[in-house]
């Protein structure tokens, strides 16, 4: 996968997660941020929170954009219940041999109303579909594939059943990279204009895809401060029969 994003199509690709990562842990807000995975790529360099943290699940030599904090399992990660603000997991699901264990330990350290950020590559796409007829090109003995082979494609729609078993809301979802399968730089940069029509007819069909989803907790409740209305000051009505009585005696 690090050599991959060294090629052109990786950076593209890369190119378009930094600008959208940025966009989307800009607004979050909290104190603790980690990243799970991808050192090449500083996915919380526009968050503004104090703690941020690099893990990865095994070490490496690379020349990373961020320095890694820890070296850990995903599956089990070192922080206590109801720890973290924000989790980003830059195609640490489809790089994984146990995703269902890495969100569900990322349900668990999120606090309540936490946000998760996660990047995955689409199968329906242009891209996945390339990789598909790779990989049966390769058991007929000829072909390479176009993405690395590190791990498995997790569908869009796929995604979102999981999230929602572990009782997260989707917040948000966008898709990017539509230009073809293209391994030489100079005909991915003549087809950019597939970018601007892929957004606007054919938005799921790009070759990523980024969603962001909040921990829902049943029964908690954000309270807002309750303000005591100033008491407004009251003045005792005169009794009717006090005035009279003082006519009367006038009289």
């Amino acid at each position: 996968m690090q050599q991959w994003f060294e090629t052109p199509p990786g950076r593209y690709l890369l190119a378009w997660e930094r600008a959208e990562f940025d966009r989307a842990v800009g607004d979050i807000f909290g104190y603790h941020a980690l990243q799970l995975g991808l050192p090449e790529l500083d996915t919380l360099a526009a968050n503004r929170m104090p703690h941020k943290w690099l893990a990865l699940s095994e070490p490496q030599s690379v020349d990373a954009a961020v320095k890694p904090a820890l070296v850990t399992s995903f599956g089990a990660l070192p922080f206590e219940e109801n720890s973290l603000d924000l989790v980003v997991l830059p195609h640490s699901l489809e790089l994984n041999l146990d995703p269902h264990a890495t969100l569900r330990e990322v349900e668990r350290v999120l606090v309540p109303e936490g946000k998760v950020v996660v990047c995955c590559l689409n199968p329906a796409s242009l891209w996945g579909l390339r990789q598909k007829r790779a990989h049966l090109y390769r058991r007929l003995g000829f072909g390479e594939l176009y993405l690395p082979d590190a791990g498995d494609f997790i569908g869009y729609r796929r995604l979102r059943d999981w999230l929602r078993l572990l009782s997260f809301e989707v917040e948000s979802s966008s898709f990017g990279c539509w230009r073809p399968a293209m391994s030489s730089e100079k005909w991915l940069e003549r087809y950019d204009w597939m970018d601007g029509v892929g957004r606007r007819w054919w938005p799921f069909l790009g070759a990523v895809y980024f969603i962001v989803a909040v921990k829902r907790v049943r029964g908690v409740k954000l309270l807002a401060p309750k303000w005591k209305p100033a008491k407004a000051r009251a003045t005792a009505p005169v009794p009717l029969a006090n005035r009279s009585h003082r006519n009367s005696k006038e009289q």
